[in-house]
C-alpha cells in the first residue's frame, strides 16, 4: 500500500513543481528541460551534479543540430583557442610521447628551455611535482605542468642519453610563439614554396614575412601549400587573400536565414597579385584554407592542385559562459565568390556518418581518380573573369587532380611509423652524433644535399624497429626503402635546422601534389593554359 500511496502522491507533486503552467496546458520546447530539472532534484534517489547534467543536456543539443556546433567545458576552450591566439607562456619545447616518455625533439630559437640548456633527445621525467614520463598521463595534463603565466618557475626534471644522473633545470616561463608557418623555402630557382599549417591570428605576419624572404631569394613564382591545413579564423584568411588578389574583390561571404549576407572584400591591390601561384591542397584542408583557395580559384588567380578539400563551410559564432566554458553554435554558411557552397551535405543528428565520410570517398575511389567523382549540371559553376567551369555540392574541386600514392607503403612501414620507431632512432642518432654532424653540415644547404642515409644507418634503424617490436621483413623493407629513408633524412634535418628542412627533404621525394604543382608553375604555358581552361 505504501507503493500505492506513493505514486498517488506524485502527480500533485508534479504539479507543485509545474506552477505557473495553465491546467492541462502541454509543456513546450525548453520548459521541458527545467521541468526535468526540478524533477530530478525533487525526486532522484541519489545526489546528482548538476553542473555535469546541465553539460551532457548542452551537449545533446547541440549534436542534433549540425556536425560543428559544439559545447567545450574551461579547459577545452583554452585548448581550442590558444593555436589561433599566436602565442602561450610556457618552457619552449616541442615534444613527442614515445612509450609514455616525454622526448623533447626541438627547443624554441632563444626561448626558456634552451637558455636554461635542454637539448634535443633529452626525457623530461616531472615538472615540479608532476611525474610525467611513464605514468600514462593525458597530454592536456601534461601541458598544463609545463605551461604556465609568464615569469613563473618550474623545476623539470632530466633524463639525458650517456649521463647516469638525472639533471634539474630551473625554467622561468615566457611568452612561446606558435608558428602556423611550416615551412618556406626555394624549391627551384625563381620558385618559392610555403606550407600554412592554420590560419592563426599571427598566420598573416608570418606569411607576409616568408614571402619577403623569398623575394630576396629570387622567388618570381609560388607554390602555396595549404595540404592538411583544417583552418582557423576567417579574417586571417581574407588578409592572406589580400597579398594576391586585386582591389575590391569578393573573398568569401556568409549567408543565413537569421543574421543576411556579409560579404568580405578586399581593400587594395595586393602586393604579390600578379605573381603566378599554384596552391596545395587535400582532403583534409577546410575551412579558411577552402575559402582562400576558393576565392583565388574564382578570380583565376591560382592553379588549384591535389584532391577535392573536406568541405566545412559552416560558419560557428562562440558564445562564452563566465566559468570559461564556451558554445560554437553554427549561424551562417560560407560560400566562394562565384556562389558555391563549401559545406558538404549532412544530416542533423548524424554525426557518425559525416565523419566517416573520408573513409567513404576513400572507399568509393576518390583519392585514386577524379572519374570517380560526378557533378550534376545543377552545381556547376564558372569562375569571375575566365569563365572557366567549377563545381559546388562541397568542398573546392582542384584544377589538376593527383592521385593519392601509395606505391612506397607497406605493413612494415605502417608498423614502423604506429610503434614511434622513427622518432625514438632519429632522436637518439641525432644526439649521438650532434657534434659531428654539426660540424660537417654547418648549414641546412649542406645537409640536404651531401646528407645519405647509409646501409649502417638504415641497419641500425631496422635493429630499432626490431627491439621496439617490428621484426624486418626483408621484401617490403626494400619497397619502402626510399619513404623509410627520405623520413629518417628529414626528421634528422629537423632536428638539426627546422621543419622547413623536413619538407625541404621529404616534399620532392613523397609529395606527389607537390611534384604536380611544381611541375605546372616550372612552366609558363601550361600554367597559362590551365587558367584559360584547358587541362
Amino acid at each position: 500500500m505504501k507503493y500505492v500511496r506513493y505514486f498517488l502522491l506524485l502527480p500533485a507533486l508534479m504539479l507543485c513543481i509545474c506552477v505557473g503552467a495553465a491546467k492541462n496546458e502541454p509543456i513546450k520546447g525548453f520548459d521541458k528541460i527545467g521541468y526535468t530539472n526540478r524533477i530530478i532534484e525533487t525526486f532522484y534517489l541519489d545526489s546528482v551534479d548538476n553542473d555535469k547534467l546541465a553539460e551532457e543536456a548542452i551537449v545533446a543539443m547541440l549534436k542534433t543540430l549540425d556536425p560543428h556546433s559544439l559545447y567545450s567545458n574551461p579547459e577545452e576552450t583554452k585548448e581550442l583557442v590558444t593555436p589561433l591566439e599566436g602565442n602561450f607562456s610556457g618552457i619552449g619545447i616541442q615534444f613527442n610521447m614515445l612509450n609514455d616518455t616525454l622526448i623533447v625533439i626541438q627547443t624554441t630559437s632563444g626561448g626558456p628551455s634552451e637558455k636554461v640548456g635542454l637539448l634535443p633527445g633529452d626525457k623530461i621525467l616531472s615538472a615540479d611535482t608532476t611525474v610525467i614520463s611513464g605514468v600514462k598521463r593525458p597530454r592536456s595534463e601534461i601541458m598544463k605542468a609545463l605551461r604556465g603565466p609568464k615569469g613563473t618557475r618550474v623545476d623539470v626534471k632530466v633524463a639525458r642519453r650517456n649521463v647516469e644522473e638525472p639533471i634539474v633545470f630551473r625554467i622561468t616561463r615566457d611568452d612561446i610563439p606558435v608558428n602556423s608557418v611550416d615551412a618556406a623555402y626555394m624549391a627551384a630557382p625563381g620558385i618559392g614554396y610555403i606550407r600554412l599549417s592554420r590560419f592563426a591570428e599571427n598566420s598573416f605576419d608570418e606569411v607576409a614575412a616568408a614571402l619577403k624572404k623569398l623575394e630576396k631569394q629570387g622567388m618570381k613564382n609560388l607554390i602555396f601549400d595549404l595540404e592538411d591545413n583544417g583552418g582557423g579564423i576567417l579574417g586571417t584568411a581574407v588578409q592572406i587573400a589580400e597579398l594576391f588578389l586585386d582591389k575590391d574583390c569578393l573573398v568569401t561571404y556568409t549567408e543565413s536565414p537569421k543574421l543576411g549576407t556579409s560579404p568580405y572584400i578586399t581593400r587594395s591591390k595586393g602586393r604579390y597579385a600578379d605573381m603566378p601561384l599554384t596552391v596545395m591542397v587535400n582532403q583534409y584542408s577546410a575551412s579558411a584554407s577552402e575559402i582562400l583557395s576558393g576565392a583565388l580559384q574564382d578570380h583565376d588567380r591560382a592553379v588549384v592542385v591535389g584532391r577535392r578539400t573536406f568541405g566545412k563551410g559552416l560558419v560557428q559564432r562562440p558564445f562564452p559562459f563566465p566559468d570559461g566554458s564556451m558554445i560554437r553554435l553554427t549561424v551562417a554558411r560560407y560560400h566562394t565568390p562565384s556562389g558555391r557552397v563549401i559545406q558538404k551535405p549532412y544530416e542533423p543528428g548524424k554525426a557518425e556518418d559525416y565523419a566517416a565520410d573520408i573513409k567513404a570517398r576513400y572507399d568509393n575511389g576518390e583519392f585514386y581518380s577524379a572519374d570517380s567523382i560526378s557533378f550534376p549540371d545543377s552545381l556547376k559553376y564558372t569562375t569571375l573573369k575566365r569563365h572557366r567551369t567549377v563545381y559546388g555540392g562541397g568542398g573546392i574541386m582542384p584544377d589538376r587532380f593527383v592521385a593519392i600514392d601509395t606505391t612506397l607503403y607497406t605493413p612494415y612501414y605502417r608498423d614502423l611509423m604506429a610503434k614511434g620507431v622513427f622518432n625514438t632512432f632519429c632522436l637518439g642518432y641525432t644526439n649521438d652524433n650532434r657534434k659531428e654532424l654539426v660540424k660537417k653540415y654547418d648549414n641546412e644547404e649542406k645537409f640536404v644535399t651531401l646528407f645519405n642515409v647509409s646501409d649502417d644507418i638504415m641497419q641500425a634503424f631496422v635493429n630499432q624497429g626490431e627491439k621496439d617490436g617490428v621484426p624486418v621483413n626483408d621484401e617490403e623493407l626494400e619497397r619502402s626503402r626510399p619513404l623509410i629513408a627520405a623520413i629518417i633524412k628529414g626528421i634528422i634535418g629537423r632536428d638539426l635546422f627546422d621543419t622547413s628542412t623536413y619538407f625541404r627533404i621529404v616534399n620532392p621525394l613523397l609529395n606527389p601534389i607537390y611534384k604536380e604543382a611544381l611541375d605546372i608553375i616550372g612552366n609558363r604555358d601550361v600554367y597559362e593554359g590551365m587558367l584559360q581552361g584547358h587541362k
